[in-house]
């Protein structure tokens, strides 16, 4: 997954808004207590900080 259709289905799961707050702000224990950015600065694959994200807000399989 590249990192622009991760930014993508941030957007449309959460809203431009909220995603940008979501992922700045909340610590996810699935990411070793790192946020989203944190994540993804450190190279973690957007595939499975898409994952971590989906789990921890319980986004519906039909949308992951």
């Amino acid at each position: 997954m590249r990192l622009t259709h991760f930014r993508r289905l941030m957007d449309d799961e959460f809203g431009t808004v909220r995603a940008g707050s979501i992922a700045r702000d909340h610590v996810f224990g699935a990411l070793g207590g790192r946020t989203v950015e944190q994540a993804l600065e450190d190279g973690d694959e957007p595939r499975d900080v898409w994952r971590a994200v989906c789990a921890e807000f319980e986004v519906p399989v039909e949308r992951r």
